[in-house]
């Protein structure tokens, strides 16, 4: 099912590191139509451009600060020193607009897109107000930033979060999908960007190869079957069918950016658990958020 996975360097596009389904993707990928991601590596002062186009976006810094440019108003973008230093500033721009992306120290930054007819404000969302939100227990708690999901960020078309996993821990847990319109689920496309690192404190040596995994399987008679080893820059796309877990693997911290959209009328992220597995919901009442969390700079 290679045309569901990307490691890092295989959806490569000119200055861009993840290039995959946005209005100007060169990479094709059949089947897959409501959401796009791009990734650049910039050098201080180095920039990249996207012009205007029927799609929404939402710029978010991986590492270090930005200033993004909408329509000749410059909004800069604080950033962090990595994905596992707590929540980012980030920019939505609407739709229609070209956007101007310069890094002002060096870093990495995510676009985040969606194909949309109506054009909704430019906003920056400000780290300090991103809601945080501790999701699970246990073994499968893990820290989700929803700065653009319907609760917190007017759109038209996407749902944009990120998660971090401590190591050892699943998230996208227990598995689930949203791959029909029905009462109680929505059919909304999703692309896995992934990060990993050595857990702080760990004596890792320095070769150490910070990894997780991540499942896709099939809900129905459309065949995926993805059990995919996933290192920083890696991507998976999950066009239908269950997904999960996301596997942090013991010594490493596992992080990835979602982003979800479809054809539905409705921007809502509601999904069906696997009837197999959905019963590990209910022992989350009796156990404790992992310590852990939240991440700390």
């Amino acid at each position: 099912m290679t045309n569901w996975v990307y490691p890092l360097g295989t959806a490569a596009d000119g200055k861009w590191d993840i290039s995959i389904g946005t209005s100007d993707s060169s990479l094709s990928v059949e089947g897959w139509a409501h959401t796009g991601l791009k990734v650049a590596t910039l050098a201080a002062g180095a920039a990249v451009e996207l012009p205007a186009a029927d799609e929404e976006r939402i710029v978010v810094p991986l590492t270090g600060s930005f200033t993004v440019s909408v329509e000749g108003t410059d909004y800069p973008l604080a950033g962090r020193a990595s994905v596992f230093s707590g929540p980012s500033d980030v920019l939505y721009s609407g739709a229609g607009r070209a956007v101007s992306i310069s890094s002002n120290d060096g870093g990495r930054v995510a676009v985040a897109t969606a194909p949309a007819k109506a054009s909704y404000p430019t906003r920056l969302v400000s780290a300090a107000e991103t809601p945080v939100e501790l999701r699970g227990a246990g073994n499968c708690s893990r820290q989700v930033h929803n700065f653009g999901t319907p609760a917190a960020l007017e759109a038209d078309r996407f749902i944009v979060c990120e998660v971090l996993t401590p190591a050892g821990n699943w998230s996208s847990y227990p598995p689930h999908k949203h791959d029909e319109e029905k009462d109680g689920e929505t059919s909304l496309e999703e692309i896995y960007y992934f990060e990993t690192q050595v857990t702080a404190g760990s004596g890792a040596p320095s070769d150490a190869d910070a990894m997780g995994y991540q499942r896709v399987y099939a809900s129905d008679e459309r065949p995926i079957d993805v059990t995919a080893e996933v290192r920083t820059g890696d991507v998976i796309l999950v066009p239908y069918g269950w997904h999960g877990p996301a596997m942090a693997a013991p010594g490493y911290d596992l992080y990835y950016l979602n982003v979800m959209a479809g054809p539905g009328l409705v921007r809502e992220w509601l999904i069906s658990d696997d009837p197999h597995h959905g019963w590990v919901r209910q022992t989350w009442e009796n156990q404790d958020i992992d310590p852990r969390l939240p991440f700390r700079p």
